[in-house]
């Protein structure tokens, strides 16, 4: 056996505080050394936070983690330890996100990372460079590129999160010139069902490659971004370990590296491949560290889950498949929000204007959870009820019992007066009566000014709670609902608003929520006012939704397609509900970019900096042409 005990560092960071990051991670190296652990590794740009964007522009922001990497291994040189951080580098005109090896008190190299990123949300080679097979560069004394690293007769490979999506990416090759593990710091975000896909996908590498991977994710909120953290190590394609999600800290697993030996040995193709490799005269360089390293003693074999070496573990699901979606999504709402709040430093509780309808009663639950995770909920939330003359008895009365579910008061502020003072002003202005549109907006702004009013005399982050599907489709005010300093489930469809507050109910059993989901959606701005009557039914809606912006089909597609998720709807009117839709997105552009900064918790959203950046003024002749 040739045992190694390896590590994941969870560091919740924020941009710019390279020193309070460096602090987390220089303590967590000790505690990591303490326990015996031969190498830990941190995540994606964890010096300096990440993501960045263009602060990376400024030499002092790159500066600053260059002097803090300097002084990370010199306050560790007493380990033996090897610690492995991602950060911003720069070499001349260049700047790399790399990941830097740390060992013996000194910096042993940087080895940036190659594939760059530019979907979704991220924007990487606006501002970085990419590494590329057999870069040889000096940075400041350190060597930067392409290089693998020993450490007695054992040999690293580091690469940078989105090295290990793609499978021509620098892990073949470094594993074929002799490292038998591979570290991945990574950043990456979470998104609805992304966790599978990264188990699967990781597996996969560390199949092809025949090697252990340690990857490392981070952990925490970054403006609209929430990383969930976790990550775990593969042998040979197997898992071996799994980090807990949303938690700062260390986690740990004993690796045996005999057996990924032993499997390279008796896996013909994987040597065939390595003999042509080493033939084409590619071999990666090696570093080689003149430190030494822990020894394995003490050490116990890694014993597989469920006491089988040939027959996985008895795991029964305790929960459905979709019951851990939408409790994943709940947890991470509730952590982007929290560390929105601790880390802007801006504010100093949660505040939400409370209707009683299903996307205020969610983003309620949101921000209790939030509170939650800080300790007194009544110390962190304030919630009000504004209502109008069109306001209902049903959803006042699931609005009161939510707060008294909760444990939080309800402050009541009537809106009559201030609705009618503003329709007489409308009307002076105009010299004439306000649209009915236009009366509707006047309750949602006064609401909206309220909260603003408040939040700025109480030190409070003003939540907007509109939903995605509301939101894309412009059934939304400038100036009312769409107003507020973040944006708590603006990336959430209705249809999953309204799964979202039935598995809640189920797990906590709040009348509040049973109650709100009885009555009909509705904005309450006007009589008998009924949303779906106005737009079209949420499942249509949100199907709409995904197959135009998520799948950019045109109209006349997405009305190809949706009769076969609605087949007891006419095709003409499903045929109608899409050209709507994609009448009323593109109208609505001009709003939703006017929105706050949202959450992202999908692989689409209407945040215009994130995943889909349209432009605002357009035409619809491309598709109506179609029609």
């Amino acid at each position: 056996m040739k045992l190694v005990k390896l590590a994941i560092g969870h560091v919740s960071t924020t941009v710019g505080a390279v020193d309070a990051n460096t602090a987390a991670i220089t303590a967590l190296v000790r505690q990591a050394a303490d326990e015996q652990v031969w190498l830990v590794a941190f995540s994606e740009q964890v010096m300096g936070g990440y993501p960045a964007e263009d602060l990376v522009q400024w030499r002092g922001f790159v500066d600053a983690q260059r002097t803090a990497l300097e002084r990370l291994a010199a306050d560790t040189r007493d380990l033996r330890t090897i610690v492995v951080v991602g950060a911003v580098v720069g070499v001349g005109g260049q700047l790399f996100n790399a990941a830097a090896v740390l060992h013996g008190g000194a910096i042993l190299g940087f080895v940036p990372k190659e594939k760059l990123p530019t979907y979704h949300v991220f924007y990487e080679a606006r501002t970085l460079a990419r590494g590329v097979p057999g870069l040889a560069l000096d940075a400041a004394g350190v060597p930067l590129g392409d290089r693998v690293f020993a450490f007695g007769d054992r040999c690293v490979a580091v690469e940078v999160c989105e090295d290990a999506w793609s499978p021509d990416g620098p892990m073949r090759r470094r594993c074929y010139s002799g490292a038998e593990i591979v570290v991945n710091v990574s950043a990456s975000p979470y998104r609805l069902g992304i966790l599978q896909t990264r188990r699967e996908m990781l597996a996969t590498r560390s199949a092809d490659n025949q090697t252990v991977l340690l990857y490392a994710n981070a952990v925490g909120g970054q403006d609209g971004l929430v990383f969930d953290g976790g990550g775990g190590v593969f042998q040979n394609g197997r898992q071996l370990f799994e980090a807990e999600r949303f938690r700062p800290g260390l986690a740990t697993c004993v690796v045996d590296l005999d057996r990924t030996r032993r499997l390279r040995t008796e896996n013909t193709t994987w040597r065939s491949d390595c003999e042509t490799f080493q033939r084409g005269g590619q071999t990666v360089p090696v570093i080689r560290s003149p430190h030494p390293t822990l020894e394995a003693t003490g050490l116990s074999y890694p014993a597989p889950d469920g006491g089988s070496f040939f027959l996985p573990p008895d795991t029964r699901p305790t929960i459905s498949a979709r019951d851990e979606a939408l409790d994943d999504l709940f947890e991470v709402l509730a952590h982007g929000l929290k560390d929105y709040l601790d880390k802007s430093r801006a504010f100093r509780r949660f505040g939400i204007a409370l209707s009683g309808g299903r996307d205020s009663m969610l983003a309620l639950l949101v921000a209790w959870r939030a509170a939650q995770l800080k300790g007194d909920v009544a110390t962190w939330l304030s919630a009000f009820y504004m209502p109008s003359r069109f306001s209902g008895a049903e959803t006042a009365e699931a609005a009161r019992t939510m707060c008294r579910e909760i444990g939080i008061d309800l402050g009541v502020v009537p809106i009559d007066d201030a609705f009618a003072r503003e329709v007489e002003a409308t009307r002076t202005m105009l010299g004439g009566e306000p649209t009915a549109l236009t009366l509707q907006n006047i309750q949602a702004r006064v609401r909206a000014q309220r909260m603003w009013n408040w939040a700025n005399s109480s030190g409070a982050l003003f939540l907007q709670t509109s939903d995605m599907s509301e939101k894309a489709v412009g059934y939304t005010t400038i100036g009312g609902d769409l107003e507020g300093a973040l944006s708590v489930i603006a990336n959430v469809p209705k249809t999953v608003v309204v799964a979202l507050l039935g598995r809640l109910q189920a797990r906590f059993g709040f009348r509040g929520i049973a109650l709100c989901l009885e009555t009909d959606p509705g904005p309450e701005l006007a009589e008998a006012q009924a949303a779906e009557a106005e737009l079209m039914p949420f499942e249509v809606l949100d199907a709409c939704l995904h197959l135009f912006a998520g799948e950019k089909m045109a109209p006349d597609e997405v009305a190809l397609a949706l009769p076969a998720l609605f087949p007891q709807v006419p095709v003409e009117v499903l045929a109608a509900h899409a050209r709507r839709f994609a009448t009323l997105f593109t109208q609505s552009i001009y709003k939703w970019v006017q929105s706050p900064l949202a959450l992202h918790v999908g692989s689409l959203d209407l945040d215009r900096e994130r995943a889909l950046q349209l432009p605002v003024v357009q035409s619809r002749e491309w598709w109506e042409q179609r029609s």
